[in-house]
């Protein structure tokens, strides 16, 4: 296998057990006796987690190697399985999530940079699909593997974190025998992440981080939130199914990922926003009709114009990254994807509480529209000045 290939396989498997309690989050609301509204807290604490890994350690693999913490990632990843694995109250899920959180934010900036690095130079277009398709298909494959445990084996909320610890053993296997793909510092000088972002990508990051933005608002939505539209306005109960229904987003933003380059570079943020803008219109149509057709239509259409959309921007802040400042650039990109992914799903969860699950997904769904069409004017805005 060649190296980038096994560093891509590590990156799914540490992403895949950052989603894994999306299948299960209805037996744990059963189980402790939460709200809706207390899911997408524990959720958003993923959140934190992430940007407080991202904004401490975003750029600390330039110095201290990629591998080194890559499996500082898996072992985060670990501690967070065992705390799951051993939850019995709210408390536990949220450090559980708090610490899944760190492993991803350890693993987003410094995975992607490290797929693309290990590749030869004629197949870096195919590690940077790689590394993207990877993060998403990961994060896809957690709420699959989670709800078919959850249907069909015992243990519902215990034996999925089993099966990723041992997942997590072959992930360091392949992580060792990964080489290293930068000079290790013999006096490292660790810093927080700068926000600061070299001359050459900043005219190209606002555009970009507000495609994402709102690119990952909705895999927030869908991770957190679509799971309670399943089950209370399509009426859907099987864990498998709703875990399918994760799965198809991030399938779909993989595919999106891959047809990217298909596209002609100008039109690739226009074409994904334009997907994300329909597949937000059906969402809401779902919600107002309680129309699975729809739901499905419009998830497939998000994922799509997703993929589109973050693997543009991504490609696009990495050509114009200084060598020696691509993790740091990667990583701010990051801190605000995640911001997408934690604040507005605490909005959405206070919205379920007051206007109900339907009227929330609409006004999700209006508001990330206008999101959308603010990064299309900024993105006119900048090819006017360039």
């Amino acid at each position: 296998m060649q190296a980038y290939l096994a560093v891509a396989l590590v990156f799914m498997i540490n992403m895949a057990g950052t989603t894994l309690p999306t299948a299960i989050y209805h037996d744990y609301q059963t189980a402790f006796g939460f709200s809706p509204a207390t899911i997408t807290v524990i959720f958003a604490s993923y959140a934190v987690g992430v940007l407080g890994a991202l904004l401490t350690m975003g750029n600390w693999s330039d110095q201290l190697g990629r591998k080194r913490m890559l499996m500082m990632g898996l072992a985060a990843s670990a501690v967070s399985a065992l705390t799951f694995l051993f939850a019995d109250c709210l408390a536990m899920l949220l450090l559980g999530r708090l610490i899944s959180g760190i492993s991803a934010g350890i693993f987003t900036g410094t995975a992607t940079v490290a797929v693309i690095e290990s590749s030869p130079p004629e197949s870096r277009a195919k590690a940077m699909l790689a590394a993207t398709s990877s993060n998403m298909l990961g994060l896809g494959l957690g709420p699959v593997l989670s709800g078919a445990l959850v249907e069909f084996a015992p243990w519902p909320m215990r034996l999925s974190y089993v099966v990723h610890i041992a997942l997590l053993l072959i992930a360091v296997l392949l992580l060792r025998s990964a080489p290293e793909t930068v000079r290790v510092a013999e006096h490292p000088k660790l810093r927080m992440q700068r926000l600061a972002l070299p001359r050459e990508v900043r005219a190209a990051f606002v555009p970009a981080a507000l495609s994402g933005f709102a690119g990952f608002v909705v895999v927030g939505f869908f991770t957190a939130v679509s799971p309670q539209v399943m089950r209370n306005v399509l009426g859907y109960g099987s864990s498998l199914l709703i875990g399918l229904a994760v799965f198809l987003i991030f399938l779909c933003s993989a595919i999106g990922q891959a047809v990217e380059k298909r596209i002609a570079r100008k039109w690739r943020p226009r074409v994904g926003c334009a997907a994300l803008v329909v597949g937000l219109v059906c969402l809401g149509v779902c919600a107002w009709l309680r129309s699975t057709t729809a739901f499905v239509i419009g998830t497939m259409l998000c994922g799509i114009g997703q993929g589109i959309s973050f693997r543009a921007s991504l490609s696009e802040l990495s050509i114009r990254s200084p060598a020696e400042r691509k993790a740091e650039v990667t990583s701010a990109f990051f801190v605000v994807l995640y911001v997408a992914i934690s604040l507005p799903v605490i909005g959405i969860g206070v919205a379920v509480q007051s206007l109900g699950i339907a009227r929330a997904t609409i006004m999700f769904a209006v508001i990330t529209i206008v999101i959308v069409l603010i990064s299309l004017v900024l993105l006119r805005r900048v090819e006017k000045a360039q």
